[in-house]
C-alpha cells in the first residue's frame, strides 16, 4: 500500500519552505565567511601596526615632494610631552621639512594656548639651530586663532611672525595652578595623614594649610621662569619689540594690536606667506602624524561599540531572512 500523495498546496508549502531552509543556510555561510574575513583583515591591521609597516615614516625622514615648496609644520595644542605638539615631534617635523631638497623657506603655523616651558624651550632652540644650519631657508611663524604663553615662547624664534587681525597673541607669564582642600576635608570630618622625609617635601600640598615659605619659594622659581621666557622674547623680536609696562605681565592682545607692539610683523595667512613672502605657492605638509590606530581610535571614539552593535543586529537580521 503506497502512501497517500498530499494536495498539492501542501507540497508547495513543503517546498517553500525546504527552499527557505536551503536560503538561510546559505545566508548564514556567507555571513560566517564574511565576519571571518573581516576579523582576519583586523589582525593582519594590528599585526603590520606592531610590525611598523603601517604609520612608519618614510625612509631618512623625507617627505615624497617634488618640485620646490614652501614646508608647512602644524603645531597645534597643548605643548607638552607625549602630545602631537611635544619637542619630539615637532622638532622632528622641522628637521624633515629643512632637510628636503624642494623647501623654500618653511612655515610653523601655531594655534596654542602654550603648555610646558621645557617642551617650548626645546623647540625654540631647535628653530634657532636649523635657521643657522640653513641659512637660504627662512622659518616663518604664521599664527591662527592662538599664540599664548608657550606658544609665544616658540614663536618668538621664528624669523618673523605673521598674524591674523583677530588672533589672539602673548600671554608672556608663568602660572602654577592648584586648589586648597583644607576646609573642606574638615567639613567631611576626613583627616589628613601624609609622612615624608625632608621638611618641603610636602612642598605646596592642597590638602595641607598653605606654608608661607613654600609660596615664597614657588614665587621665586615662576620669577626665574618667567625672566628666561623675557630673555627669549628679547632676543628674538629685538629692536621690533615695543616694550610697555604691561608688555610682560601675562596679557594677552589681539593679532592686529600685536603687530603694532612689536610682537609680531604683519598680517597674513599660510597662502599669503608661501605666495608672497616664501615665492613658493605650493605647499607640502610635514607635520606630525598619528599614528595610524590612534587616529582610528580618537574619530571613532565611542561610536565604535555602537556601530558594531548594530552592524551585528543587521547582519543577524539578515541571516534570520528579516527585512
Amino acid at each position: 500500500m503506497t502512501d497517500p500523495v498530499p494536495p498539492s498546496w501542501e507540497r508547495d508549502v513543503l517546498e517553500k519552505v525546504a527552499l527557505k531552509a536551503l536560503d538561510e543556510q546559505r545566508r548564514a555561510r556567507q555571513w560566517s565567511a564574511l565576519f571571518k574575513l573581516l576579523w582576519f583583515a583586523f589582525a593582519f591591521f594590528l599585526l603590520s601596526i606592531w610590525l611598523g609597516w603601517v604609520g612608519r615614516p618614510e625612509k631618512d625622514g623625507l617627505a615624497a615632494a617634488t618640485g620646490k615648496h614652501t614646508a608647512l609644520v602644524d603645531l597645534e595644542g597643548i605643548i607638552a610631552p607625549e602630545t602631537k605638539a611635544s619637542a619630539e615631534k615637532i622638532n622632528k617635523a622641522l628637521n624633515r621639512a629643512f632637510k628636503d631638497g624642494g623647501t623654500q623657506g618653511v612655515v610653523l603655523r601655531i594655534n596654542s594656548p602654550g603648555g610646558s616651558p621645557v617642551q617650548s624651550g626645546y623647540i625654540n632652540d631647535e628653530m634657532q639651530r636649523l635657521r643657522a644650519k640653513y641659512p637660504d631657508k627662512k622659518l616663518y611663524v604664521v599664527v591662527q586663532d592662538l599664540c599664548a604663553s608657550g606658544g609665544y615662547y616658540v614663536a618668538a624664534a621664528g624669523e618673523k611672525i605673521y598674524v591674523d587681525k583677530a588672533s589672539l597673541v602673548g600671554s608672556i607669564g608663568v602660572i602654577i595652578s592648584s586648589f586648597g582642600f583644607v576646609e573642606s576635608l574638615k567639613k567631611l570630618g576626613v583627616e589628613r595623614r601624609a609622612y615624608h622625609a625632608g621638611e618641603n617635601k610636602d612642598f605646596l600640598d592642597p590638602f595641607a594649610p598653605e606654608n608661607p615659605a613654600h609660596v615664597e619659594h614657588a614665587q621665586k622659581m615662576l620669577g626665574e621662569i618667567h625672566q628666561q621666557f623675557i630673555k627669549v622674547v628679547r632676543q628674538g623680536r629685538g629692536a621690533r619689540l615695543k616694550e610697555t609696562p604691561d608688555m610682560f605681565s601675562g596679557l594677552i592682545w589681539t593679532g592686529e594690536k600685536s603687530v603694532e607692539l612689536g610682537l609680531a610683523d604683519g598680517l597674513g595667512g599660510l597662502d599669503y606667506v608661501a605666495r608672497e613672502v616664501i615665492k613658493a605657492e605650493k605647499v607640502v605638509d610635514f607635520s606630525p602624524k598619528e599614528n595610524v590606530f590612534e587616529q582610528l581610535s580618537e574619530r571613532l571614539g565611542a561610536r565604535f561599540g555602537s556601530s558594531l552593535g548594530r552592524a551585528a543586529l543587521e547582519a543577524a537580521a539578515g541571516a534570520a531572512g528579516v527585512k
